[in-house]
């Protein structure tokens, strides 16, 4: 597999990056000489040093349309999107969850990237081997539902639709789409018993983000190998 050493002179644009694996991701982007755009629902949040702040709430489409028309408009360009925001429900059943927790998630974890494409898509593609890197889930994937967490399962399913769909519409036109499981990462989200850490939870998500033109594209991945889902 081929790939970038050196990021310099491309953008990046990371969401749900104040904290956790959105934070780790953008910080290794910047290491790598990327102009990162470290999205956050709030210009309080502290975002990794050397990334330029963002407001950038995924429910908000006048977000996405001002960081598309805006920032954007000013560097001229866009080589990486990572959607890393993302939030869980509780873990019980489809009937006990309350509808406004799987309307909260769905929100956030699928419609919230849909959106970001339906805007970003076009800068992308007019870069040589521009990137989307959905930050999912095996709890997503159809052979593994499992129980509980019905809205989280359900929208991460769908954000690896997301990427088999923009790898069929655009590949074609260099776009270069994946999907990625972290593991279960100590985050606020995983919790402090989970068995990765942050920085190696970010390590797949960031080796995506160096694909060079014409590199592998639609599939899903885990610790650099793609699996099934």
């Amino acid at each position: 597999m081929d790939l970038y050493d050196d990021l310099s002179g491309q953008v990046a644009l990371v969401t749900g990056a104040n904290r956790g694996l959105g934070a780790e991701i953008a910080r290794n982007l910047d290491e790598l000489g990327a102009t990162v755009y470290a999205g956050t629902r709030s210009m309080t949040n502290e975002v990794p040093d050397g990334c330029e702040r963002v407001l950038l709430d995924v429910t908000q489409e006048g977000d996405v349309e001002d960081i598309a028309d805006g920032v954007f408009g000013e560097v001229g360009r866009l080589d990486i999107l990572v959607n890393n925001a993302g939030v869980m429900d509780d873990d019980a059943d489809i009937v006990a969850t309350p509808t406004t927790e799987l309307d909260r998630t769905l929100a956030t974890n699928l419609r919230g990237p849909m959106v970001l494409c339906k805007h970003l898509v076009p800068l992308l593609v007019q870069q040589d081997g521009g990137r989307v890197v959905n930050v999912s889930s095996r709890m997503g994937a159809l052979h593994e539902m499992g129980d509980g967490s019905p809205a989280y399962r359900v929208s991460k399913a769908g954000l690896n639709a997301l990427t088999t769909y923009l790898h069929a519409q655009y590949n074609d036109q260099g776009l270069i789409a994946n999907s990625v499981c972290p593991g279960w990462v100590r985050t606020d989200m995983g919790g402090e018993n989970a068995d990765r850490s942050v920085e190696e939870g970010a390590e797949t998500p960031t080796w995506l983000c160096r694909f060079t033109p014409d590199s592998e594209s639609g599939k899903f991945w885990r610790d650099r190998s793609v699996i099934e889902w």
